[in-house]
């Protein structure tokens, strides 16, 4: 149940008798199978820049969304209208574009027994935050006092930022599926710049969490980002050449995510993946072994079941480098003629096993290279593994950091920097639904 300290303006039961009534509709207009989807959430954002209150948000949203299955066609729908006009209207345009799709023999409704069914174990994702819009300020502010504060080369700032987030669905099909919870999440950051004219450098840091007091203080978030924005003060272009790479964590976290991408339904079946036929064949290290577990506790990507109402397990998506797993809804996984993995929606959390070194042992074992902390642009072609971004970081000799370096491009293919994996740093970044340590890579391209 909902809390009564939360600012959800509906009750579970509402939502739930939405769903229904809906359903009904469908029913009584000659739907053969239908799903629907209603939700509510709210929030409250403020930015704050060199002391000042930049912006104020408040946000507060509903809809329901239905789809509609007449045999196997298919038309969905969508409304932020609750009345019961409203509902029955957005069923009969749903049915309306039904009836003029055309029939696909991979759509329709998860099989039942794929279906989420009993009681759902409570993941602890719900915890509202009561913080008033000036409390809201005062914790983005002492952020930024506090990287002010941490070393006088901190000019200016691109801002401290707070979001409280929250909200909750219900999710229902005519296979008698039936399920939703509320969840919450979190967000406190900072941006700020360091030096003067043409030598300035930003940097920033934030915290993230389902708990309001788990995140960081705002006095280490600000004094994070100023010493990361120190830090690049100086930085120089470097030579071209073929060269180590260190991906710091959070960047490490992305390449996670390109491979989600790449192994996922539509790409796979679209033929626009690098890893098409590759189940059950060595892309990584055998260090690598990679977790889907969807059940813990408070995680941003927990879930007792994904966007179609399948339940969700525990499985390894790579175990010793050989992928044993794609991410795949219902409809993917008929398009391929595999079975749904419960990945409506995307990826549940993730964990990479780390390995032994921290940060300063990669640097070591790498010697000399490129420790990346920033990535810019978005050239990736996921058809063939081609990959080449912009990136900012630290040249490292001899084990050491040298100095900054920026405006350089590094480049390679997902496939080969996946191979040519060396290490898994235990620096894991806890606050993505992808946690990772740093990923030191044997060679990419370097350009300047």
């Amino acid at each position: 149940m909902i809390s009564p300290s939360s600012s959800l303006a509906f009750s579970s039961g509402v939502l739930q008798q939405l769903a229904d009534d809906a359903l009904g509709h469908a029913r009584a207009k000659g739907a053969s199978a239908a799903e629907v989807e209603v939700s509510e959430s709210c929030g409250l954002s403020v930015t704050v820049r060199r002391g000042e209150v930049d912006t104020i948000e408040y946000n507060r949203d509903k809809g329901l969304s239905v789809g509609i299955y007449l045999g196997q066609r298919w038309g969905c729908a969508s409304t932020s209208d609750f009345s019961a006009r409203a509902l029955r209207e957005t069923v009969e345009a749903a049915l309306s574009i039904a009836r003029f799709t055309a029939e696909d023999p991979c759509a329709g409704l998860p099989e039942k027994e794929e279906l989420a069914t009993g009681e759902f174990p409570d993941l602890d994702l719900f915890h509202p935050w009561n913080l008033t819009t000036e409390e809201a300020i005062v914790l983005a502010r002492r952020c930024e006092e506090a990287a002010f504060a941490a070393d006088k080369r901190i000019q200016n700032s691109e801002g401290g930022s707070l979001s409280s987030q929250q909200g909750q669905f219900v999710l229902a099909n005519s296979q008698g599926f039936l399920g939703g919870y509320p969840s919450s999440r979190h967000y406190l950051s900072c941006s700020v710049i360091a030096g003067k004219g043409e030598r300035m450098q930003r940097d920033y840091w934030y915290s993230t969490h389902r708990k309001p007091d788990a995140l960081e203080t705002p006095e280490a978030i600000g004094q994070q980002a100023a010493r990361r924005a120190v830090a690049r003060l100086g930085a120089k272009k470097i030579a071209a050449g073929s060269f180590p790479v260190l991906f710091e964590a959070p960047l490490a976290s992305g390449l996670l995510g390109h491979f989600v991408h790449a192994a996922s339904g539509s790409p796979l079946y679209h033929k626009a993946s690098f890893l098409i036929d590759q189940l059950g064949k060595t892309i990584f290290p055998d260090f690598f072994t990679l977790s889907e577990r969807p059940h813990l506790p408070t995680a941003l990507a927990s879930a007792n079941f994904d966007n179609e109402g399948v339940r969700t397990r525990e499985r390894e998506v790579v175990q010793n480098g050989i992928l044993q797993g794609y991410f795949l809804n219902v409809y993917s996984a008929r398009k391929l003629n595999l079975k749904t993995t419960a990945n409506a929606g995307g990826n549940h959390n993730l964990f990479l096993r780390p390995g032994a070194q921290d940060l300063k042992s990669l640097l070591r074992q790498m010697g000399r290279g490129l420790l990346a902390t920033e990535l810019l642009g978005h050239g990736i072609n996921y058809v063939t593994g081609d990959y080449s971004r912009g990136a900012a970081g630290f040249w490292i000799e001899d084990g050491e950091i040298a100095h900054p370096v920026e405006e350089i491009t590094i480049a390679g293919n997902l496939r080969d920097m996946f191979r040519n994996l060396q290490a898994i740093g235990n620096d894991i970044d806890t606050r993505s639904p992808r946690q990772t340590g740093s990923w030191l890579i044997s060679e990419m391209t370097i350009g300047s």
